[in-house]
């Protein structure tokens, strides 16, 4: 009896994590391996037509929806993770009406990404409610026109201010949860050495909530990579990015292989990032 336990309590481990790795292995692992297949054999037979397509045709639109993914990381991610850092920190005081602002700002989560779009697109039409509250007030004369093709600017920071308020509660709920853990001892003790603010955010706060911000900079960034409601919602095609492109290659063009290869590169880039973030802001005090 007692050899038995021992033989099971040996494979218990293993099956401990079996439901993870059978997640991985269904939900992706098995669409990478058809994605792939999708890409290079689009005929039952290995051939790079999908890759020269993408790259060389005069209707592929990659290039272009490249750089409009990179520029809205960029810009996007930090304004962000500023807003989030400094939300976390005003919250983590106590002050009246805390909980109710809380709950305001967590709002957002709540709704897609489709309908943040819709919101903000009846907020910044030419008839919206931001126009006609500018008109009203006399700052200006005739509407500010934030669609069509020949305003992309205006598209491009219309899709900006959509996704800082729809995703940075996701940003600011793991920077402030991620405060909450951080055990007031450590500040109390700064304070009796005569540490400053500033010294005690510096060498307290930011080190230990470096877990925290490797984890909301990885979840968003990676939402960040696949945004394509709101630009499709606000722009349509005429700011394409890498998701809008992968949808309608295999929507409209059906071409499956192309728009397998446009996710297979949003997956490579997530995998890069995420590597990046994790050498980047690994805590040195969980260093072993």
């Amino acid at each position: 009896m007692s050899k038995r336990r021992t033989d099971f309590e040996k494979y218990v481990p293993y099956l401990l994590i079996l439901p993870a790795l059978s997640y991985l292995i269904f939900f992706i692992g098995y669409p990478l391996v058809q994605a792939l297949y999708l890409a290079l054999f689009p005929n039952g037979r290995f051939s790079m037509e999908n890759i020269d397509y993408l790259f060389t045709s005069p209707f592929s639109r990659f290039e272009e929806a490249f750089t409009n993914t990179i520029l809205l990381v960029i810009v996007i991610i930090p304004i962000q993770v500023a807003i989030a850092i400094g939300l976390a920190m005003l919250f983590n005081m106590k002050f009246p009406g805390r909980n109710t602002a809380l709950y305001i700002i967590v709002l957002p989560l709540t709704i897609s990404d489709v309908a943040a779009g819709l919101i903000w697109y009846s907020l910044l039409s030419s008839n919206g409610f931001f126009n006609k509250l500018l008109i009203n007030l006399g700052l200006i004369s005739e509407p500010i026109q934030f669609f069509g093709y020949q305003y992309r600017p205006m598209e491009f920071l219309a899709i900006v201010l959509t996704e800082l308020w729809r995703a940075t509660a996701i940003v600011f709920v793991i920077l402030f949860a991620g405060l909450q853990m951080i055990s007031k001892e450590y500040i109390e003790a700064a304070e009796v050495f005569g540490a400053t603010v500033w010294q005690r955010i510096r060498y307290i706060v930011f080190p230990m909530l470096k877990p925290s911000l490797q984890a909301a900079l990885i979840i968003r960034t990676l939402f960040a990579f696949q945004i394509f409601g709101v630009v499709w919602i606000l722009a349509g095609r005429d700011i394409p990015v890498l998701a809008g492109e992968a949808y309608y290659e295999q929507v409209e063009l059906k071409h499956t292989g192309v728009a397998a290869i446009y996710a297979l590169i949003i997956a490579l880039i997530s995998v890069a990032i995420g590597y990046i973030y994790i050498k980047l802001f690994k805590a040195k005090y969980l260093e072993v």
